[in-house]
């Protein structure tokens, strides 16, 4: 049996929450391959914290810290760190850690903006260690199952997806609600999840045509009174028209300035039917959609052992743990991760694209987002950070 993984947690905020919960539903599950033996926040007392709740499973305390690069020189065990901090300083902190030879996963998006992100694939490259993008929503059970029907023929060819979110929402986020800070607002934030979504589903997007409004310039405190004005710098509207490779075509929108009336679909439709990623399997004709549940049960009935093994460790499908599991199985040469660099760098050239095309008023390829030769909306960003 191979020595624990000595690991380092290195943000220790909301989302940093739910890494600390996933590595105890692994602890719980009897997957025990790791250590946490630092925590790292620029607030001490939320490091503090998070080192008493893994204490309280793993047995041993993290030191804590509040500067990353004194855990690295301090902690002479440390082999690997998770990453999850504000998204203008993802490059900052993690070309530092794969230059002091740490294993590397990082919360999505990849980078502030793709210049930076090109950086990073660059620095994990030179220092030949594991770069993990933590991407977690295709590995739930139920787009498992989606992907698996998909690719079965289940709907027959694949013709069209529409990806739409409808609703108002006034309630400051923090920094999730400055460009300055997250580089976009929820295209980026959340919507490269989305975008790694409509790859792993469909296929690469090639070409993006979008239009970007920012229809309400401060969010609230006080949301229900609008009371306590906060500026806000992130766009809360956005429509896109999306091209994939093979000839589908995709429309994805997303607002947060519809008041009244809120509505979401997220559909795929093919030569033979559609799949619902919430009610479902429908082919032609077909009066009751064969419900996302009936999906999983049939792919989790037909799938391997081993398949099975490797997406959901341990029978966890907690998204989040099975990642980190993933992540932590591949520093000790057990596999590779899914989503590496390239493929968190992909996916933000999605979101990436819809800001340019939006700023440019054309359609966009994802490609001149690759090579970085369309930057007229990341200009200023990078500017912020010194590029």
């Amino acid at each position: 049996m191979s020595e624990p993984v000595a690991l380092g947690l290195i943000g220790c905020g909301g989302m940093a929450g739910a890494h600390v919960r996933g590595l105890h539903r692994l602890w719980e599950a009897g997957l025990r391959d790791f250590r946490v033996v630092g925590t790292c926040d620029v607030d001490e007392a939320r490091a503090r914290k998070f080192a008493d709740d893994l204490a309280e499973f793993q047995g041993s305390r993290p030191a804590v810290y509040t500067d990353y690069e004194k855990m690295l020189a301090t902690e002479k065990s440390l082999e690997a760190v998770d990453i999850v901090i504000v998204h203008k300083d993802h490059h900052s902190v993690a070309i530092p850690c794969l230059q002091a030879g740490k294993h590397v996963t990082i919360e999505k998006p990849l980078a502030f903006t793709m210049r930076t992100g090109r950086m990073m694939l660059d620095a994990a490259q030179a220092s030949g260690k594991v770069f993990q993008v933590a991407e977690n929503y295709r590995r739930a059970p139920d787009h498992r199952a989606i992907h698996w029907a998909l690719r079965s023929g289940r709907i027959g060819d694949l013709r069209m997806i529409y990806w739409i979110d409808v609703e108002e929402r006034l309630w400051y986020w923090a920094w999730r609600d400055h460009k300055e800070l997250a580089g976009g607002g929820w295209v980026l934030d959340g919507g490269v999840h989305f975008a790694d979504l409509f790859r792993y589903h469909v296929g690469p997007v090639r070409q993006v045509a979008a239009i970007s409004n920012t229809y309400h310039p401060v969010r609230y405190e006080k949301p229900d009174t609008m009371e306590g004005p906060i500026a806000a710098t992130v766009e809360d509207c956005v429509m896109a028209q999306l091209w994939f490779d093979g000839g589908v075509v995709g429309q994805w929108t997303s607002t947060m300035a519809a008041p009244g009336e809120k509505w979401s679909k997220r559909i795929v439709y093919g030569s033979e039917g559609s799949i619902d990623f919430r009610n479902g399997l429908r082919l032609r004709g077909q009066e009751e959609a064969t419900s996302i549940e009936t999906l999983v049960a049939e792919y989790m009935a037909q799938a391997s052992e081993e398949e099975k093994a490797r997406w959901f460790p341990g029978g966890v499908t907690d998204t989040i743990a099975s990642e980190l599991q993933e992540f932590l199985a591949a520093v000790r040469g057990k596999g590779k991760v899914e989503i590496d660099g390239m493929e968190g760098f992909q996916a933000e050239a999605v979101c990436y694209a819809v800001y340019e095309s939006a700023v440019a008023g054309r359609p966009v390829k994802t490609s001149e987002i690759e090579n970085l030769q369309v930057e007229q909306y990341q200009k200023p960003l990078n500017a912020l950070v010194g590029l």
